[in-house]
């Protein structure tokens, strides 16, 4: 891990960077200080991504703040977004027949630790897609919808639809205590568990699909080679894009484990920690 200086490398074709505790400061803006640099980037040949494991109705928010309208990876890899054309691109899901194996086992992991709470994000087509519900929980998630295309509905019924994500909730464990409990109890081969957050929820998704899987995908899309890449992150489901990206950085705010995946640990996201380090090119 270099904490000092920036590698002598040549300046990077494509950047990808998470959104929370990464590209947006602490109110939840994107630093003029990163939005220009982003720019500056992009009118010097390279392409931005955002990466995040929101869905890809949440990120407009954050593209409004830009002058462009990128290709993103959003839940965690599972869906690549074209957000200029509102479009979904590719979506990579689980099963019904998974998603109820994942959640039988985690119910047996939880069962003398509180119980759990399950919801599903489904991949739909467009953020305008109509009253179509695709974020679905189960009563002991949430008993009432809180937005259009939030739904409540039986847990058997959560889970009778594929989905890009399935979320395993419980508000009296952090994520990594959850994560402790339930992981060792998952085939890696059936579904990939990890967490973007500390409070108490999972986010577990289809095997290999982690947010390295969609940056490589778009590293081949524009063709561009793997040690041309940056990648930016803090929590853990960003570890695995960090080790695949030419140069990974970890925000100063990040999780240990992130900070020891990456190669660069840059100023903290309420310091506009992502332009610090593109302004060493652009």
């Amino acid at each position: 891990m270099h904490t000092e200086s920036l590698l002598d490398i040549p300046a990077p074709r494509l950047i990808a960077s998470d959104i929370d505790g990464t590209f947006l400061d602490r109110n939840h803006r994107v630093p003029p200080r990163n939005r220009d640099a982003v720019v500056r980037a992009v009118a010097a040949g390279a392409h931005f991504a955002l990466s995040t494991g929101r869905p890809y109705r949440w990120i407009a928010p954050v593209v409004e703040q830009l002058p462009l309208r990128p290709l993103c990876v959003t839940s965690n890899g599972a869906v690549i977004y074209d957000a200029h054309r509102d479009q979904v691109v590719r979506s990579t899901e689980l099963s019904a027949p998974v998603l109820a194996q994942v959640v039988a086992a985690a119910h047996e992991a939880m069962a003398s630790h509180g119980g759990i709470a399950i919801g599903v994000e489904r991949a739909g087509t467009s953020s305008l897609d109509p009253v179509e519900e695709l974020y679905v929980v189960d009563p002991l998630y949430s008993e009432n919808a809180m937005f259009d295309g939030f739904g409540v509905a039986p847990t058997a019924e959560v889970v009778a639809q594929p989905a890009v994500k399935l979320l395993l909730r419980n508000t009296q464990l952090s994520a990594p205590q959850l994560y402790d409990l339930i992981s060792p109890h998952i085939d890696p081969q059936l579904a990939h568990v990890t967490y973007s957050m500390d409070a108490g929820i999972l986010e577990v998704a289809a095997p290999g699909v982690t947010k390295a899987a969609g940056v490589e995908w778009l590293a081949r899309h524009y063709g561009v080679e793997q040690h041309r890449t940056i990648a930016f992150g803090d929590m853990p489901n960003d570890v695995e894009m960090l080790q695949w990206a030419g140069l990974g950085v970890a925000m100063d705010n990040a999780a240990p484990q992130v900070k020891e995946a990456a190669d660069y640990v840059a100023p903290p996201n309420h310091a506009a920690g992502v332009a610090a380090v593109l302004e060493r090119w652009f």
